[in-house]
């Protein structure tokens, strides 16, 4: 299904509070069978939510980039990963991470919203949204910042709230 994002954002501003909420509920007292929950959950918004009519995660936020990425990615453009991170990346002092210098992300194409360095991306993008980590509490954190960037995010917590708030 195309992502609207301007109804998307409409519908963040309107439910944000209520479905952080709701995370932090989860995360304090969680349901037995939470994880089991989520893995069926992220199979029906797959179904449902079309990353490349999107990308809102590759225009709004930046990846962390770890040694392993930078290394790979330097490779696959043939220079060095300090000539990689020169050229694209800045020190975040305060994370003490590598991010992008710019958004949206210099490798997004936003004609087709395709990540130009998909097969040798960052480990960060790879796994987001992290809807299925294992122990789904230990990223409670993580989803209540992700709804607001991400429509899958945001889908998979309208679920959780329809199959557990009855």
């Amino acid at each position: 299904m195309q992502v609207n994002l301007r109804s998307f954002k409409q519908k963040v501003r309107y439910h944000k509070k209520a479905f952080k909420k709701f995370l932090g509920k989860i995360e304090k007292n969680p349901p037995s069978g939470l994880d089991k929950t989520a893995e069926i959950i992220n199979a029906e918004v797959w179904k449902e939510v079309d990353c490349l009519s999107c990308a809102n995660c590759c225009k709004t936020m930046t990846p962390t980039f770890t040694d392993k990425d930078l290394k790979r990615i330097a490779a696959h453009f043939e220079i060095t990963p300090i000539e990689f991170r020169d050229k694209w990346l800045i020190y975040e002092k305060s994370d003490k991470d590598w991010v992008n210098k710019k958004q949206p992300c210099q490798f997004l194409d936003l004609t087709t919203n395709m990540c130009s360095i998909y097969e040798v991306r960052p480990a960060d993008c790879a796994g987001f949204p992290y809807l299925t980590k294992k122990k789904m509490v230990e990223y409670i954190h993580v989803h209540q910042q992700n709804i607001t960037y991400c429509p899958a995010t945001y889908r998979m917590v309208e679920k959780m709230m329809e199959r557990y708030e009855k």
